[in-house]
């Protein structure tokens, strides 16, 4: 198995975007957002997936996220960047954009397109990939993105084009160690699933993953704690695990509840006043903020 401990691997939190009351977004909460978790000492920083809203941000809105993310990182901690656009040439732009920004990898999202052949998705892939010569990855999330790849589409993507090395996948442990020994050990394996059987999740061969960003912190040391190897850091690293393993599995029940009750979270932690998703957006609930404070009480204390 590949050594997961290489540069581009451990704790990647997608950023959640902030906005202001009248629904723009928060310059000051992004950069107090960056700088916290490199505070917290995560491994790298990703930006514009599903976590940031990217499907409710326009072009320049995610255009000026990605050069305030980059300006605020300023090359401190790898950056991966979600190129979302909805067709070859849109994404060929926004990955260029995102190279010169300085992402040291990017992710392609699927065209927002149900029912498109493989083939067709091996070549808007490969267009892309072929534009950029930074290392490219894929996300594969067919429950929230609609189209997923074979084992045998990616790596035809992989020999057609060297510089796709990286999955970004939601998967149980059990599917993730399949899809490695089927794609022959090829790519570098993050998982989402906002942490959710993450100790598994590195036992099955991820090289990191890409959580939300309302507890990244315990995650790293996690992560570092599993890297050491030794029985004790084992044993500290899954304990430490068990103890948010509920918060992680209440806020990843959808979508909709991670982007309310995690994002929620997160603006306490990171002191920031308005922290909801974008408008449109379901609203908490007495019951559901009782939950959080119940799962989240460690790391509110």
């Amino acid at each position: 198995m590949t050594n997961p401990y290489e540069r581009l691997a451990g704790i990647f939190p997608m950023l959640f975007a902030f906005f202001d009351p009248e629904d723009r977004l928060d310059r000051d909460a992004m950069r107090r957002q960056v700088e916290t978790l490199i505070g917290w000492k995560v491994h790298g920083l990703a930006v514009l997936g599903l976590a940031t809203e990217v499907n409710k941000l326009s072009l320049p809105e995610r255009l000026t996220l990605l050069e305030w993310v980059s300006e605020d990182n300023a090359g401190r901690l790898p950056l991966a960047v979600t190129v979302a656009e909805p067709s070859v040439p849109g994404q060929i732009e926004f990955a260029q954009a995102a190279a010169e920004a300085g992402a040291e990898w990017i992710i392609l999202q699927p065209p927002p397109v149900h029912g498109i052949d493989e083939t067709q998705l091996i070549d808007f892939f490969g267009a892309v990939a072929s534009s950029v010569n930074i290392p490219v990855g894929l996300q594969l999330a067919p429950e929230f993105l609609g189209s997923d790849l074979s084992a045998g589409g990616l790596n035809e993507l992989g020999r057609r084009h060297p510089n796709v090395t990286h999955l970004k996948v939601e998967m149980t442990p059990l599917a993730i160690e399949e899809l490695i020994e089927r794609t022959d050990d090829r790519f570098t394996v993050f998982n989402g699933r906002a942490g959710l059987e993450m100790v598994d999740s590195i036992d099955a061969g991820c090289s990191g993953i890409i959580p939300g960003a309302e507890c990244a912190d315990r995650l790293a040391r996690i992560y570092d704690d599993l890297r050491i190897g030794s029985a004790e850091a084992r044993a500290k690293a899954e304990s430490e695990y068990a103890a948010i393993a509920g918060l992680i599995g209440f806020l990843f029940a959808s979508l909709d509840t991670f982007l309310l009750y995690g994002k929620i979270l997160a603006g306490r932690r990171f002191g920031i006043e308005t922290a909801a998703p974008r408008r449109p957006h379901r609203h908490s609930s007495t019951f559901g903020l009782s939950l959080l404070e119940r799962h989240a009480r460690l790391l509110l204390e």
